[in-house]
């Protein structure tokens, strides 16, 4: 036998570990290219093992005498590191941690199956169904009912017909920022598994939190698909802490000196652009014009409404144009008209 430990990272992907995934794909490529060459290779790559008390306790004990043991996918190699929150993070995606017993059994199945390369993971499909197709590798989609295409739910749905820069031009900085700040606090919650928002506050550096390569990237990549915003992957990084996120948010979302009235601009120009590319019957036409001018007049009434306060002085500029002298007034029009 010539086995090697793979990672199901190099298959599937995993977020915040690229390097880590292509160092395992070329284990894979490596035993493919040896069963090429008519030599023995097998290629498992594993996902998460369980950590048991026993091995912990071995582990610490190890580590007391001076002693180590070599890298195996279980707790003592690598994923010994993994804390209750990364194991958290990894369930919520649908990999579940294997027993010792599991993983070796495996084992066994990858050496009678006969292939050079195999993963070797627990799925929990359940989870897995509950997420949108683009949420998933594409080949874990089959796991997920076979949906396919993606189709986002109602929550993705909604996420994405959020004009951000709309709403929060209608609030005061302040607001903006609250407003923002519990956008950052809700998907930092949901990534390290909290129930609440409680347990992240405002102020407080991420990594303090919980914080890792991986979550922040994850926190990353939900704040970018909320926001539609392109975020890179050291976001959270230079930004330590929940509030200091939701200012460079809010920095991007409502630039200094912005148009307060740009939206509605915006919705004349998708507006107008409905109007040029449709051709019009009489009848809809003459609906259109009525409805146009409708809304003139009530900008009009509105304008005159708010501008009552100043009539007095539309009133004073007639009375001095009334009283002028001549030369004051040739001097007005020389001042106002263009020459």
């Amino acid at each position: 036998l010539f086995v090697v430990f793979s990672s199901a990272a190099a298959t599937l992907g995993s977020p915040g570990q690229a390097n880590y995934a292509a160092a395992n794909a070329y284990c894979d490529a490596l035993m493919r290219h040896r069963r090429t060459q008519g030599q023995a290779g097998l290629s498992v790559g594993w996902g998460l093992w369980e950590a048991s008390k026993d091995t912990r306790d071995s582990d610490t004990a190890e580590e007391q005498n001076g002693t180590s043991t070599p890298d195996t996918p279980g707790p003592a190699g690598m994923t010994g590191t993994l804390s209750e929150v990364d194991v958290s993070r990894m369930a919520r995606i649908g990999v579940k941690a294997m027993t010792t017993a599991h993983g070796l059994a495996l084992l066994d199945a990858a050496h009678r199956n006969g292939r050079p390369h195999l993963v070797a993971a627990d799925l929990n499909p359940r989870v897995l169904a509950g997420k949108p197709a683009a949420a998933l590798p594409p080949l874990l989609r089959a796991f997920a009912g076979g949906r396919g295409a993606a189709r986002p739910t109602a929550a993705t749905a909604a996420r994405q017909n959020i004009d951000w820069a709309g709403k929060l031009s209608a609030l005061t900085a302040e607001d903006q920022h609250r407003t923002l700040l519990d956008l950052v606090r809700t998907h930092a919650a949901a990534v390290l598994g909290h129930a609440g928002t409680d347990a992240v506050r405002a102020d407080a550096p991420f990594q303090d939190l919980g914080f890792d390569s991986l979550t922040a990237v994850e926190l990353r990549n939900r704040l970018s698909a909320a926001t539609g915003l392109r975020l890179p992957a050291t976001f959270i990084f230079r930004h330590p802490t929940p509030s200091a996120i939701a200012e460079e948010l809010r920095t991007q979302l409502c630039p200094a000196g912005a148009d307060p009235s740009a939206p509605l601009f915006g919705e004349l120009d998708k507006l107008e652009t409905v109007i040029v590319g449709h051709a019009h019957d009489a009848d809809a036409r003459g609906r259109l014009v009525s409805r146009l001018q409708s809304l003139l007049w009530r900008l009009d009434d509105t304008a005159s409404a708010a501008g009552d306060t100043g009539g007095d002085a539309a009133e004073s500029d007639d009375h001095d144009l009334e009283s002028a002298s001549d030369d004051e007034l040739f001097e007005l029009i020389d001042r106002e008209l263009p020459s």
